[in-house]
């Protein structure tokens, strides 16, 4: 981690979710994000870091300030070299899972940010960018 705005978490044991909720926290929060938003951002990553656990196995979390139109915003993404996604527009569908699980993570995530995007390949792995803008007070 080089500091609060900006670093990498390598995502490899259940623990690495902990450590990635606190540095997108510590982040968020030095951000002056609302309660609130705080709140779904931290929930957004915890969600695509269980999902590279869950799929991948190993990945990395890397999140940066952002800065556009006077407005602040912060930025995280997530990639691994896991098995990818066949259908992303199957996936993004509240309720599908290839695990069995509840099938909210990448929806859940596009629904807690403001942006989203994904890219992935089959057998060469997933990289997911979320953008949250901070509100004008």
């Amino acid at each position: 981690m080089t500091d609060l705005l900006e670093g990498e978490i390598g995502i490899a044991t259940e623990s690495d979710l902990v450590v990635a909720r606190k540095a997108v926290r510590g982040a968020a929060d030095s951000l002056g994000f609302s309660v609130t938003d705080v709140t779904r951002i931290v929930t957004a990553a915890s969600e695509l870091t269980r999902n590279i656990f869950r799929y991948a196995g190993t990945g990395v979390m890397r999140w940066h300030r952002l800065e556009r139109g006077g407005s602040l915003g912060l930025e995280l993404t997530f990639a691994d070299d896991g098995p990818g996604i066949g259908d992303i527009e199957q996936a993004m569908q509240a309720g599908f899972s290839s695990s069995g699980g509840l099938g909210l993570g990448l929806p859940g995530a596009k629904r807690l940010m403001d942006e989203m995007e994904i890219a992935s390949e089959v057998g060469k792995g997933t990289t997911v960018t979320v953008r949250k803008w901070r509100r004008k007070a």
